[in-house]
């Protein structure tokens, strides 16, 4: 894990001054340590019973792609509104600063199904509670979260703190 901690940038003043920003690119053009989060993301996740992966938009898409291939589960896209084409279910969120919306396709989940949220950083938790309230406004079950880091300073565990949590690396 070491390798990947190394190869994660952090960007200073990024996107707004005093936050040091967390860069994945490097990662992600590197392919033998993005085989390797992967790996370490999908391993926990292989014994588990769940029906698809959710990604969060934008880079949860990255790695929810790669972990329903390398699982043989199904992705579904959570955006931000009028992105996605069909008819769809809207959450309102809380955030740090304010509130958001994000959605999906109202036919994703069927009643009962088990859904891991995947997204590639843990924060707040404010982004993964509401992807959370989504999957169960339309009667899914949360299995699980997955991030490739979390932010332990930020306490987002402690929001979601009533669903499993597996992250790969904590800073």
């Amino acid at each position: 894990m070491e390798q990947l901690r190394q190869i994660i940038r952090d960007v200073p003043d990024f996107p707004k001054e005093g936050i040091v920003f967390k860069d994945i690119t490097p990662l992600l053009s590197d392919p033998a340590s993005f085989r390797k989060a992967i790996n370490l993301m999908a391993e926990p996740l292989a014994k588990r019973e769940f029906d698809a992966i959710i990604g969060i938009e934008s880079r949860g898409f990255i790695f929810a792609a790669a972990l329903a291939y390398e699982l043989n589960k199904g992705q579904i896209l959570v955006r931000k509104p009028g992105k996605l084409p069909a008819d769809t279910v809207q959450v309102t969120y809380d955030l740090e600063y304010g509130s958001d919306v994000l959605e999906m396709h109202a036919d994703a989940i069927e009643s009962g199904q088990r859904i891991v949220i995947v997204d590639d950083v843990l924060a707040t938790g404010g982004t993964a509670l509401g992807v959370a309230d989504l999957v169960e406004k339309v009667g899914g079950k949360v299995e699980a979260f997955s991030f490739l880091i979390e932010l332990d300073f930020l306490k987002g565990r402690e929001r979601i703190a009533d669903y499993e949590i597996q992250s790969v690396l904590n800073y």
